[in-house]
């Protein structure tokens, strides 16, 4: 993996270790060389994950859409900051420029982008491996909502595996260069019988 595109808060949350997370997660990925793509905001964990990449000597590619650059949020210390139309192609050119991706913390706005990643998957538009840093517990009920769309048929198990989930940086990163997609798309062959 060359680059991870990560999607978090743009605000700290309430419990420190978000930040502190981020920072390091930011901070991994600079030592082992693999490049941050990420919503370009200086704020929140967004600026943290980002501060941790740059503070290490690495690189940090952020992308934002002009109506939010306007708003005076945008990292003026990145290695590249892409300027975009929408939220819409913001998401398509981070997609187009990771190898994998990482869900901190956040709110809708994460799991929107956390989501429509793992849909594309899903739909075999790519097979890049996705991930949740599960920092503290806060995608348990999230986890949990999973098996319960396994449990009532609206989510095969071989799609909910490919949400890979770890509270350690350094496990994560090992499940996501082991994952391995799955080899039968979501529709149902009606040709056979």
């Amino acid at each position: 993996m060359k680059r991870i595109t990560v999607f978090c808060g743009s605000s700290f949350g309430t419990d420190k270790i978000y930040q502190e997370q981020a920072a390091l997660l930011g901070k991994t990925l600079a030592q082992q060389n693999i490049e941050l793509v990420y919503g370009g905001a200086n704020v929140g964990l967004m600026g943290a994950v980002a501060d941790g990449v740059l503070n290490e000597g690495g690189k940090a590619i952020g992308v934002l859409p002009n109506f939010l650059r306007s708003k005076e949020i945008a990292h003026l210390g990145l290695t590249q900051l892409i300027v975009v139309k929408s939220m819409h192609e913001r998401k398509t050119k981070m997609n187009d420029l990771c190898d994998g991706v990482i869900a901190l913390p956040g709110g809708f706005g994460t799991l929107e982008e956390l989501f429509e990643m793992l849909t594309w998957g899903q739909l075999g538009l790519h097979k890049k491996p996705i991930g949740i840093l599960n920092i503290n517990g806060f995608y348990d009920s999230l986890i949990e909502l999973t098996k319960v769309m396994v449990e009532k048929g609206l989510l095969k198990p071989v799609n909910q595996e490919m949400l890979l989930v770890s509270d350690t940086i350094e496990d994560l990163l090992h499940q996501m260069r082991n994952y391995v997609p799955p080899a039968t798309g979501k529709w149902i062959d009606t040709t056979q019988s």
